[in-house]
């Protein structure tokens, strides 16, 4: 793992040449509740099976609700031969500290609220 990055930096990256891969390690329903556009849904039990899906990834950002977890997953895909040359970061102060857009899907009833978190 490379480090730690801002909610502003990720932000100021979506949308640019210099994209991160985002990792969302959050469960599926948290996930179809909100999340930053463009992210995809790893969740983080799921993480040790799927990381060499992210193998081919110059850059990848974590995140999780409040940072602490998606620290663990940048050091898991950071270990993995595969992704040991890309730059890993986790976001700092994970989903509660990000002021962007977030994209959400309708929850279905059963999943509880609508908190992206």
């Amino acid at each position: 793992m490379d480090a730690e990055i801002s909610p502003a930096a990720v932000e100021s990256l979506l949308g640019t040449a210099d994209e991160p891969r985002i990792v969302d390690i959050r469960s599926p329903a948290a996930f179809r509740r909100g999340h930053i556009p463009g992210s995809e849904n790893i969740p983080f039990p799921e993480l040790p099976q799927r990381v060499a899906s992210l193998a081919d990834a110059d850059h990848i950002v974590t995140v999780c609700p409040h940072g602490e977890s998606s620290i663990q997953a940048a050091r898991l895909i950071a270990s993995y031969e595969g992704t040991d040359t890309a730059r890993v970061e986790s976001m700092h102060g994970g989903l509660t500290a990000w002021d962007g857009e977030f994209e959400a899907a309708t929850a279905a009833p059963d999943e509880g609220p609508e908190s992206p978190f």
